[in-house]
């Protein structure tokens, strides 16, 4: 059965602002973490995310340690990279924490990025797409099947849980290929650096196109969104500028550069990031503006925000972000 057919949760029309907003928090501290993730709990924030970075700690462990210490949060990834672990391994993850926090883990999973997977991993990437598409079918049947037997073209599995730890899949998405494939299979889509207009005129479309072709519901879109407490406009850029490594980094990886020129803000030949860009991508203001514009974000039919501190790791901002999550 596809989790999406249930839905992640409910509808969008059936859930409050709040439940609707999700917190992305950072750290190199597992213990801090899972204090933040208590703390966020306490203020009524429904929802966390937790990127699993490399090499950082690992985020489902994370998961375990906060899901003794809380009650009714839930705990998403964004994203764990498929190429590092095997999805039977990643199931049996799952199957802890679905012990530990029943319904209340959702997974997030995508390819990564080459520097990662090849650079450090030293794992070849060779069709993404594909891969990711082949991991979703085979950690899906081996979370909601009793008995699994798998040949493909990357994975053969032949297993059987003690239980069947239904959780849902999102996978990350950045091209139209991407949010077609998580409409068409996932139980939703998890973006990263994609400036608004993009996903509302590109993203969106494409997940319908994908979900039409199945047959099936589309799944809902997880928007990343960075957030600046700062009304001076050119503060705010060069927070930005100096959080993302002045945008260089990803402007110099092919497939961001790719996304990036599709949603109309093409890098320059150093990979830097337009001012328009940034516009687009961060929401900045005091308390008030910026509880507005995530408000007004869902109502122009994004259905989920996954939204950030910059910097990211600042405690004030992720205070201050905690306090406003807790308040919508």
């Amino acid at each position: 059965m596809q989790l999406n057919e249930r839905s992640i949760t409910n509808t969008p029309a059936q859930r409050t602002t709040r439940e609707r907003i999700g917190l992305m928090v950072f750290g190199t501290d597992a213990s801090a973490i899972v204090s933040t993730i208590v703390a966020a709990e306490k203020a009524g924030v429904q929802q966390v995310w937790v990127t699993q970075g490399t090499p950082e700690p690992d985020a489902l462990t994370i998961f375990a340690a906060a899901a003794a210490l809380t009650s009714n949060v839930r705990m998403g990834t964004a994203i764990i990279p498929t190429y590092p672990r095997h999805p039977l391994a990643l199931a049996q993850q799952l199957l802890t924490l679905h012990d530990l926090a029943p319904g209340r883990v959702l997974v997030g999973i995508g390819p990564s990025q080459r520097p990662v997977i090849e650079g450090i991993f030293g794992i070849p990437i060779g069709a993404p797409l594909e891969h990711l598409r082949e991991y979703v079918t085979v950690l899906r049947a081996i979370l909601g099947e009793d008995n699994v037997d798998y040949h493909g073209r990357f994975y053969t599995v032949k297993t059987r849980l003690p239980r069947l730890p239904r959780t849902p899949i999102l996978t990350s998405a950045l091209r139209q290929g991407a949010f077609r494939l998580a409409g068409e299979l996932a139980d939703g889509a998890l973006t990263w650096l994609c400036p608004v207009p993009y996903l509302l005129q590109d993203a969106l479309p494409a997940m319908r196109a994908g979900a039409e072709e199945k047959g099936r519901l589309v799944p809902p879109l997880m928007a990343h969104i960075p957030v600046v407490f700062g009304q001076d406009r050119q503060t705010v850029r060069a927070l930005v500028r100096t959080e993302f490594d002045s945008g260089r980094f990803f402007g110099r990886l092919s497939f961001y550069a790719r996304m990036f020129a599709d949603a109309g803000f093409p890098v320059a030949s150093d990979g830097s990031w337009s001012d328009e860009f940034i516009d687009n991508m961060v929401v900045s203001g005091d308390e008030a503006t910026i509880a507005a514009r995530l408000r007004e974000l869902l109502d122009q039919g994004l259905d989920e925000l996954v939204v950030m501190p910059i910097p990211r790791t600042d405690p004030i901002s992720q205070t201050r972000l905690i306090q406003l999550i807790g308040q919508l």
